[in-house]
């Protein structure tokens, strides 16, 4: 289809006959995510208010579901890139994003850990090497202000406010760690999301949220009896990039039913069945 048929197209948004704005509304959506930068134009150049209107609700739905078959190949293609996962919830609210950015972001922290890490030190060192960077030069922080605010699950905005909730930072801090070779991984512990620094020898944990503090599976049995919760290994050891992404995906549900932004938390729960096994895992 050429620019000419599509801006008839358009030109039939604001059709009097309903059917009619359905079926080009339809017609457009069918051509899918191709399509955007003309709608882009045509948005800038039409003075018409209900177009513009209906363009917006057009590029936003052909947006979405790109994201969602993207989402999908990233599962079946096994998940194994978090950084792509966060890459691809960010692109929710900012769908220009690049991921390069975030790359280039995350690569100037693991440089400035890189230039004070040592391998051949005991693991409480390297980790307190981390800390030094992340939390004192770097200035990462909780943030506990507006902890539900859904740019805490944004990765675009915690690189660049250096403030997030407990999964965004420890998500940014085990991103940087795996770079330096240390093996850190995520843990998810009911209403606090930490890092686990385990190897066949030991293993210990991280608290990023609170500035990286360390601290032994003793304390995590005794936050799991003061929650009156049964002991389970999901509480110990180490979650998938999968299991991440999906709390990351709950958290925004969260955030914006504090602003019962119902449109959203439907969204955000359609990507959330996109990447879960079984029906009920998205609820």
């Amino acid at each position: 289809m050429n620019n000419n048929e599509l801006k008839a197209l358009v030109s039939l948004l604001d059709d009097e006959d309903k059917e009619i704005q359905l079926h080009v509304e339809q017609k457009i959506i069918s051509l899918g995510d191709a399509v955007i930068p003309f709608l882009e134009e045509e948005w800038e150049n039409n003075m018409n208010l209900t177009v513009q209107k209906k363009i917006e609700d057009l590029i936003h739905v052909l947006q979405f579901d790109s994201l969602k078959n993207r989402l999908k190949a990233w599962k079946e293609t096994g998940s194994q890139d978090l950084l792509e996962g966060m890459w691809l919830v960010a692109t929710y609210q900012y769908p220009d994003l690049a991921l390069e950015r975030l790359k280039k972001d995350l690569e100037q922290i693991y440089y400035e850990a890189w230039l004070e890490f040592k391998n051949n030190i005991h693991p409480f060192d390297q980790v307190k090497i981390l800390n030094s960077i992340m939390f004192g030069k770097l200035k990462f922080a909780a943030n506990t202000k507006n902890f539900h605010a859904p740019a805490n699950c944004m990765l675009n905005i915690v690189l660049d406010t250096k403030r997030g909730n407990p999964i965004s930072l420890c998500v940014v801090y085990m991103l940087v760690a795996n770079k330096l070779k240390m093996p850190v991984y995520g843990v998810n512990l009911p209403n606090l999301f930490v890092l686990t620094y385990k190897t066949n020898e030991s293993q210990f944990y991280i608290n990023v949220f609170s500035k990286g503090i360390i601290f032994s599976k003793a304390d995590i049995d005794k936050y799991i009896a003061q929650l009156n919760l049964p002991a389970s290994d999901i509480f110990y050891q180490p979650c998938s990039n999968m299991d991440i992404i999906k709390r990351v995906l709950r958290n925004l549900i969260i955030s914006f039913e504090k602003t019962s932004d119902t449109d959203k938390i439907q969204e955000i729960k359609q990507l959330l069945q996109v990447i879960s096994d079984e029906p009920g895992d998205a609820i």
